[in-house]
């Protein structure tokens, strides 16, 4: 449950009307809740849990971490086979931190292990390279909280930006989402971002079954196919501190451009996953469509 404006006890606690008065408007609190702004509150029995993929991330966790809203029940952070000190940088400098060993590799891969390894109500997924901001998870809580059942970030709606995505990405970003607006009847103004929240319920809905960074766009087509209430919250990608990325532009835009594929033709998706790209020389440079967009700034 949501209240806004909120003046109750300090505990905070759900309203409900005093029939021992005169006043019909009159509340008595009776549940407690959790306040997580000035102006939004949580009922106790709704919890949030925030999933981060991680490799390789040791020098970005501290920003992260610090960013997370203190109200955030669970956090989980999925190492994927780190060989720097990702784990021991997340036990020293979050405690509370759930740590999830990478069986497969990937980015989806890990996604998808972090989702069920998750107990909130309401799962929130973000990078652990400093590009996606913590403050913002409120947003995304507070769509959920008031209707939606998919609240997917955008870098390109409303007061949404972004300060590392390329130009070749950000075309590309463009050409595979008026591809899937047309295709799927959606509306997007950015397929590939890795800022996503959804109910945990709806969790079976979205069928994660991919490994790679095409994950954020299955994830957004089988919300849309399944006829969840989206909704897309503007967001500001900031650029990764430290690291590079393991973004691949023309083969991760090859994966989403057959994942389209696959999901709005199955039998043409089949094909095109027997079919690899062919490799790109100097004198062939790569086409915008190919280009890749992802949760990490793609």
């Amino acid at each position: 449950m949501v209240l806004s404006d909120f003046s109750g006890p300090e505990d905070g606690q759900r309203p409900q009307r005093d029939t021992q008065t005169d006043d019909p408007f009159r509340v008595i609190p009776i549940w407690s809740y959790q306040p997580v702004s000035a102006t939004l509150a949580i009922a106790a029995t709704v919890s949030v849990s925030v999933v981060i993929p991680a490799r390789n991330e040791a020098a970005n966790l501290p920003h992260v971490f610090a960013s997370l809203p203190s109200w955030v029940d669970e956090i989980i952070v999925v190492d994927g086979h780190s060989v720097d000190d990702t784990v021991a940088v997340t036990r020293e400098l979050c405690s509370r931190a759930r740590v999830i060993a990478q069986t497969g590799r990937g980015k989806g891969d890990a996604l998808q292990a972090g989702f069920n390894a998750a107990t909130g109500d309401i799962i929130v997924s973000m990078d652990a390279d400093g590009s996606t901001d913590g403050a913002e998870i409120i947003q995304f809580v507070g769509a959920l909280l008031t209707g939606a059942d998919f609240a997917k970030g955008s870098r390109f709606s409303g007061s949404g930006g972004s300060e590392d995505i390329t130009p070749i990405r950000r075309y590309g970003n463009r050409v595979l989402g008026m591809l899937v607006n047309r295709m799927f009847r959606t509306q997007f103004t950015d397929l590939c971002y890795g800022y996503n929240a959804f109910w945990a319920r709806h969790l079976g809905a979205l069928r994660i079954d991919c490994t790679g960074f095409e994950v954020e766009t299955l994830m957004n087509i089988r919300a849309a196919k399944a006829g969840l209430r989206i909704q897309e919250i503007p967001s500001i990608e900031r650029p990764r501190l430290h690291g590079e990325s393991n973004l691949n532009a023309i083969g991760d835009g090859w994966r989403i451009l057959r994942l389209i594929a696959q999901e709005k033709f199955s039998w043409l998706g089949r094909r095109l996953l027997a079919a690899p790209p062919r490799p790109v020389s100097a004198a062939q440079p790569a086409t915008p469509q190919a280009a890749k967009m992802s949760g990490e700034g793609a």
